[in-house]
This record gives structure tokens, C-alpha cells and sequence, in this order.
């Protein structure tokens, strides 16, 4: 570890905000989903049944949190934070897919295509894909911040980062590995839409390329870590708490940091890059305490 000084924080202050902002989260989305006649019934519930089921929104906070840290209101990030939560909830109903990783629980409850049935499972993906981008549309003023989120979230979410990481994992799961193949995998899969949470929270808040480097490089780190821990518990995790199947991985032989380096490395590595996480914030003029309590949560979640 480096002599950069981090900046203290107080998980239990950090814990109680991030919750305040929870609440927010889930009643604008709850509010964005409640469509107009036109959405069929059934679909509208199937959007609404991914979308609003229990969970961390932990992309959607990492939005607020770093608009705040950079001096403004986190209020005026909602719509982009909102955007974000539709586009990873449509990358789960996908990937749970009988095509894809074929899962039975998400969010400790049925997934979708469990629920309902696999074509309205699709179209309900297709249609959180498409509202996220007519909420940046609409709502993220003025226009030329929400051309610039348009284009931060539509690259994260696009060819060569998330759809492109779950085209590699689908592959990698037939093919022999490298720590380089899975790294790449997993900054695109996973890391992508964790960097752009980051980077959608600066830009609304207006901020220097100094800081949008610094929230970049905190996002990459953070990214590659929540991955690992999610790795190690689909291992060891209680399933329960993290509310899908577990230890299917490890029977599928896939590809996973465990599986390459071995538990203890594993997680020596996430102890690692939450350091680096934190690190690229302490030099920042901003406020980032709340952004490096998460980062340490991440190092030792359990959900």
C-alpha cells in the first residue's frame, strides 16, 4: 500500500445516508414505471416486478454519491441514476435467460422468465434498455449533459463493454482461461456500468478532468473488486443473503477469479483494489468519505 492518505470515514454515518438516498431511488423508479395507458399490463408488471425487487442499487448510489462528492446536490442526478438501475436491471433478466446463464432465483425471489414466461421476460429487458435512455433524454437538463450521459451510459452498456464481457464469458466458459482474459472480461461485464455510475455522477456535477480521472480510476478498481467478492460468494456465500443460487460456477467449471487464483489470492487481490480505489480519491478536492466507506464495504461483503 502506498503513503497516500485516505480519508476517514464513518460507516455508520455513511450507512444511514446511503439509505436515505436508497428510499430515493426506489420511489422515483417506482414513479418512472407507473406508464400511461399504451404498456400492456402483463409487460408492466414484469418491468416492474425486476426493476423494483429488493436490492442494493448500489450503481444508482454510486451516481449520487459521487454528484455529492463533487460539491453538488445529489438530487439532480436521480434521473441518471434511475437510467443506470434500468439498464443493469434489463442486463439481469437477460443473462438469467434459459439461453444465457439459465437462473431460477434473482433477488431471493423467481427470475423473471421463471415468473412469467421467457418472451415477456426478453421484452421486459428490451423495454428497461429503452427507458433508461428516454429518461436521460428527458429529464438531465441542459441538453448537452444529457448528450454527454446519453453517450457515457449508451458505450458502458454497449458492444465493447457490457454485452461485449458477457460475449466473452460465454465463450471463456468453452475455452481455456488467462487472468488477462478473465480481467477483461469482468472490467466489461461488470466494471463497465460501475465506471460509468462514477463518471454520469461527475459529469452532472460539472466537474474537472482532474476529478472525472480520479472517479475513473476509483470505478475501475471498485469494479474489478465487486466482482471477486461476488466470485468468492458464489463460493461461500450464505444464499439467503445474496439471494440467488449458488456454487453453480464452481459446477460449471466457469471461469472465475477463485477458480484461477485460488480463495486466499482471490482475496488478497479485492484487498488490493479497494486500496487502489480509495487511493484515487484522497488526492481529489472533493468530499469522497462516503464513496471510500462503500468501497471498504465492498471488500467484505456478504450480499
Amino acid at each position: 500500500m502506498s503513503n497516500v492518505r485516505i480519508p476517514s470515514y464513518d460507516w455508520q454515518e455513511t450507512a444511514a445516508h446511503l439509505e436515505e438516498m436508497r428510499q430515493r431511488i426506489d420511489a422515483e423508479l417506482d414513479r418512472r414505471t407507473n406508464f400511461p395507458e399504451g404498456c400492456p399490463s402483463r409487460l408492466r408488471e414484469a418491468i416492474r416486478y425486476s426493476l423494483l425487487a429488493p436490492g442494493k442499487r448500489f450503481r444508482p448510489l454510486l451516481v449520487l454519491l459521487s454528484t455529492e462528492a463533487c460539491g453538488k446536490e445529489w438530487d439532480r442526478a436521480l434521473p441518471a441514476a434511475c437510467a443506470v438501475e434500468m439498464i443493469h436491471a434489463y442486463s439481469l433478466i437477460h443473462d438469467d435467460l434459459p439461453a444465457m446463464d439459465n437462473d431460477d432465483l434473482r433477488r431471493g425471489q423467481p427470475t423473471c422468465h421463471r415468473k412469467f414466461d421467457e418472451a415477456t421476460a426478453i421484452l421486459a429487458g428490451d423495454a428497461l434498455l429503452t427507458l433508461a435512455f428516454e429518461t436521460l433524454a428527458k429529464d438531465i437538463h441542459p441538453p448537452r449533459l444529457a448528450a454527454e450521459c446519453c453517450r457515457l451510459l449508451a458505450e458502458a452498456a454497449g458492444p465493447c463493454q457490457l454485452v461485449g464481457g458477457q460475449a466473452d464469458d460465454i465463450q471463456a466458459a468453452t475455452a481455456e482461461g488467462s487472468l488477462e482474459l478473465l480481467e477483461s472480461i469482468h472490467r466489461r461485464k461488470t466494471g463497465a456500468l460501475i465506471e460509468a455510475s462514477l463518471m454520469l455522477g461527475g459529469t452532472l456535477a460539472e466537474a474537472t478532468e482532474e476529478v472525472l480521472r480520479g472517479l475513473r480510476e476509483y470505478g475501475r478498481a471498485l469494479g474489478l473488486a465487486f466482482q471477486i467478492t461476488d466470485d468468492l460468494l458464489d463460493l461461500e456465500g450464505d444464499e439467503k443473503l445474496v439471494g440467488k443460487r449458488l456454487k453453480k460456477d464452481d459446477a460449471q467449471k466457469k471461469l472465475t477469479f477463485p477458480r484461477f487464483l485460488g480463495v486466499e489470492k482471490s482475496r488478497e487481490m479485492v484487498g488490493q483494489l479497494v486500496s487502489q480505489a480509495a487511493e484515487a480519491l484522497a488526492e481529489l478536492p472533493i468530499d469522497g468519505r462516503h464513496l471510500v466507506a462503500l468501497a471498504f464495504f465492498v471488500g467484505t461483503r456478504k450480499h
